[in-house]
């Protein structure tokens, strides 16, 4: 089968590609890489005029004409080889805004996507739509518009989630929804507002190269090593302002027991790096389930401060924790690393049942067969 996957977020679509190529399929991942992070992509999509001068010049010509040529510059890219974008089996995109490009435009790649491959699926990955609408109608108990509810941001603040929400976007989302065979989740977090829809293919776990990613044995004898990687652009999407309220009451309690690292806007590569060294990875406090990066750090032994909520333990019937589920209260944060703090054993059993759960949830070559069989499906 011949594969070509739209769009890159956290390094999902390569562990796909490692998966199917495993399966003896040809996989094609076009993107940008997901701006600073630089995940590998096989056509490359550059973002220009996204700082600087060259970024002042874009806005006054929005300003003035209503033209943005960061998008007008991705469709020229898009279309420059378009034989390289035709003939495959299956198409999927990442998002129903893979380029995070004007509406108009992201709907003449899906056309041209539509119209000269086999089949087109969508993958319910970050925010889109529907996962936007049930957040903000607060169907959830919590989530990623906390923030916004509680006016800790501004609406401007929060446009690029809010956007969504726009005629523009929703006609968007209709017309993706149209126009593919289907739509997969990723997590908890897509799968519940996409429940009952008719083209709701189900929930897919992330895949996770777990070959790659080495079992580390957690040493305890020192400092217990706290890692909070924060993304700035979405510093209260992911209540890092949670996290670091709790660290620095956990530091002045217990400054002889723990070591905080802080790393901010990495690429991929440095950031991996960086949290290797690490027993606790704080990952973010307003979801569900887990996302990529937390994934990845359970796959390594690692135990992550994360979205494992009742519905997650639900669906996976799950009888041991594999990871702490945060709450959006710095009291339940502090409270949870003081436990581990006081009770280390605790550290080495999580660790343990994290990469066993990954082994068992997340293998990359079953995730593969997952996306095979619904793609035959449908």
């Amino acid at each position: 089968m011949k594969i070509l996957l739209v769009g890159e977020y956290s390094r999902l679509h390569n562990s796909l590609k490692e998966g199917l190529h495993s399966l003896g399929h040809s996989v094609v991942i076009i993107g940008s890489g997901d701006y600073f992070k630089k995940y590998p992509v096989d056509i490359p999509i550059k973002r220009k005029y996204s700082s600087g001068i060259s970024k002042k010049w874009k806005v006054l010509l929005y300003k003035l004409f209503k033209i943005d040529i960061t998008s007008q510059n991705i469709k020229k890219q898009f279309f420059k080889n378009p034989e390289k974008l035709k003939g495959f089996d299956v198409v999927q995109l990442i998002n129903e805004s893979p380029f995070n490009v004007t509406p108009s435009i992201e709907k003449e790649f899906v056309l041209f996507l539509k119209n000269n491959n086999k089949k087109l699926f969508l993958l319910s990955c970050g925010t889109d739509h529907l996962s936007v609408k049930y957040a903000f109608e607060k169907k959830f108990r919590y989530s990623i518009l906390n923030p916004l509810f509680e006016k800790k941001v501004s609406e401007k603040y929060f446009f690029p989630i809010l956007k969504y929400l726009k005629p523009k976007y929703k006609s968007l989302h209709k017309f993706v929804f149209e126009n593919c065979n289907g739509v997969i989740a990723s997590d908890m977090d897509y799968h519940i507002p996409l429940q009952g829809n008719s083209k709701y293919c189900g929930l897919i776990p992330n895949p996770v190269n777990t070959e790659k990613l080495t079992y580390i044995p957690l040493d305890l004898d020192g400092k217990l090593i706290v890692f909070h990687g924060i993304n700035r652009a979405n510093y209260f999407k992911k209540g890092s302002d949670y996290f670091e309220a709790a660290l620095k009451i956990i530091s002045e309690k217990h400054p002889q027991k723990i070591e905080i690292i802080t790393a901010e806007d990495l690429p991929y590569k440095e950031y991996i790096k960086k949290y290797n060294r690490c027993h606790i990875l704080l990952d973010q406090v307003l979801s569900y389930d887990q996302g990529y990066n937390a994934l990845e750090a359970m796959a390594k032994g690692k135990v992550v401060f994360t979205g494992a909520e009742k519905e997650f333990v639900e669906f996976y019937n799950l009888k041991e924790k594999v990871a702490i589920n945060v709450l959006p209260d710095v009291n339940n944060i502090v409270n949870s690393l003081e436990d581990l703090i006081l009770h280390p054993k605790k550290i080495q059993e999580i660790s343990k049942n994290a990469r066993n759960f990954i082994e068992r949830e997340h293998d990359y070559i079953t995730i593969a067969k997952k996306y095979i069989e619904v793609w035959d499906k449908n």
